[in-house]
């Protein structure tokens, strides 16, 4: 048997940090995570257009810090500002702190896996070969930078009556190594025939420091030196 652990969990604290970025102890904790669980599936929900990767969430004193990734910004934004402002009196209805909205945007959406993944879970649903689907994604990460990617699909691939596991990779993915960069996210596709799971890796390059913040500094200075990609 397989011994296999989440590359996110496995690389905490040595080249990446949690999405929740809090302390609080006994009823408080349970409350505030309730709240976290709550608030990312509100903005999920709500704003599947927006191409949203991660929300991470940061609470100082008695504020509550919420940053969202999203490779279309321009959709939660709305026209003059006007949805942001909704979007922030929607989410303080969801928890007692003051809530402060930041949007981040992701240059490269190609090599994001979050957003690799659910845009292979949105073609499988529009009835796209998933092999094609698998294979675009591939190519586009492994020409927007990438050094290595694998996609997994797993489930009734194709309509056959039979589930089955397909998967592709290409470069290295290197997931015993925990200086590696490895993006790792999952998705599901709700076709006609049953639920589909996809599964994606992205390895991005190693990181020498052991800095659990790294990730973060990395997503920043693309959006400072990254040339937005044609689409």
């Amino acid at each position: 048997m397989g011994q296999k652990s989440n590359p996110i969990g496995l690389r905490l604290q040595i080249n990446r940090t949690w999405d929740s970025r809090w302390y609080a102890e006994g009823a408080d904790y349970r409350q505030l995570l309730k709240e976290d669980l709550a608030i990312r599936k509100f903005v999920f929900d709500t704003l599947p257009q927006a191409a949203i990767s991660k929300v991470v969430i940061e609470r100082p004193a008695k504020l509550c810090r919420v940053s969202i990734y999203a490779a279309r910004p321009g959709v939660i934004i709305g026209k003059k500002g006007a949805d942001i402002e909704k979007l922030r009196k929607q989410l303080s209805a969801l928890t007692p702190s003051e809530v402060k909205l930041n949007i981040v945007e992701i240059r490269k959406p190609e090599i994001d896996a979050k957003l690799v993944a659910q845009g292979i879970a949105d073609q499988l649903v529009r009835r796209v070969a998933f092999r094609r689907a698998m294979k675009r994604a591939v190519q586009s990460a492994l020409r927007l930078g990438a050094e290595g990617i694998k996609i997994v699909c797993g489930g009734r691939l194709g309509g056959a009556e039979i589930a089955r596991v397909e998967w592709y990779r290409e470069g290295r993915v290197p997931l015993h190594t925990l200086r590696a960069n490895v993006d790792y996210a999952e998705a599901e596709a709700l076709t006609a025939y049953g639920i589909i799971g996809i599964k994606c890796w992205i390895f991005k390059g190693e990181i020498f420091a052991h800095d659990p913040m790294a990730q973060d500094r990395l997503m920043m200075e693309a959006q400072t030196s990254g040339v937005r990609p044609a689409r």
